[in-house]
């Protein structure tokens, strides 16, 4: 194998460890809290060792590694296995893990094992769950049983089915009212974060102004405490068309699709590999061997 053990890695233990604490002191000093997904060691080693505050185990895994179509047949044992490849690459930023659709949905006590799991066998330090106030209870208990929870509301994949398509929330004063109580009761449960997605920026603005603990966007403007995107839109390395709100900050995709074109025209043409990328007998033995006749055994 061409693929090697990372024991070149070297291990800073003077590099501050992000907790849910610094996120709340970065909101209060106004600093940008930093935040990226990410499905597995390669690129969670990039993101941690380029200082992002917050690495997301993120559900969007179905879509953008494993070809599903909404995030809703995930697994726990996918999201189990995706975890634990981050965890194995991740020293600096505040791991959190997306609970997948049906993990909490139908009972507290299935929910909080499930969390527990994922702190317990894949070293999450905080799960990701969806929805407003209706969540409150659950939070308050995941909290008891110490696991910190990052709320997330708004636009919320899982209920693509009941929202009918993922579709901007919080257009009208009714549907604002609701956010403002689904944040406010959400962090009196003891979400530490929250993550806003597809509102507009004018409500994210305002639920920031309005709770303590650090809210995150994606698709909420720029006046949230922080913002998070997934890895693959980050760099053009989606199938499907973007999101209004994803900017491309690289075309790794346009680097990887040239790469295997020249590699197919390399191995076609008989130039890869060439002798220099060959291994060889030593002089003796060559020699000998091209002077026996071997048999077959």
């Amino acid at each position: 194998m061409s693929v090697h053990p990372a024991a070149d890695r070297i291990e800073n233990d003077t590099v501050a460890k992000i907790t849910h604490f610094t996120l709340r002191e970065k909101k209060e000093r106004g600093e940008p809290i930093t935040a990226l997904t990410a499905y597995d060691y390669p690129s969670a080693r990039l993101i941690d060792e380029a200082g992002i505050d917050l690495i997301l185990v993120g559900d969007s895994v179905a879509m953008a590694v494993l070809g599903y179509d909404s995030t809703l047949p995930l697994t726990m044992d996918e999201m189990m296995h995706h975890a634990r490849a981050v965890r194995r690459a991740v020293k600096r930023a505040l791991l959190v893990v997306d609970m997948p659709y049906g993990s909490y949905h139908v009972s507290d006590e299935e929910a909080v094992r499930n969390a527990i799991r994922f702190v317990q066998q894949a070293g999450a330090e905080a799960v990701k769950l969806e929805g407003g106030a209706g969540r409150a209870a659950l939070v308050e208990r995941l909290t008891r049983a110490e696991v910190q929870v990052v709320g997330h509301i708004g636009l919320t994949p899982q209920s693509v089915n009941q929202m009918g398509g993922y579709r901007v929330q919080g257009r009208s004063v009714a549907a604002i009212a609701q956010l403002l109580h689904d944040a406010a009761a959400l962090e009196a449960a003891g979400a530490v974060a929250l993550v806003l997605e597809g509102v507009p920026r004018e409500v994210a603005a305002r639920i920031t102004a309005s709770v303590g603990i650090p809210t995150i966007g994606i698709g909420a403007g720029p006046d949230c405490d922080g913002q998070i995107l997934v890895f693959h839109d980050l760099f053009r390395l989606g199938f499907g068309t973007a999101a209004k709100f994803v900017r491309p900050f690289g075309d790794a995709g346009a680097v990887l699709r040239d790469g295997l074109e020249h590699y197919r025209e390399a191995v076609e043409a008989r130039t890869f590999p060439n002798d220099r990328e060959s291994y060889h007998l030593a002089a003796a033995v060559r020699a000998e061997f091209e002077s026996t006749e071997l048999q077959t055994i």
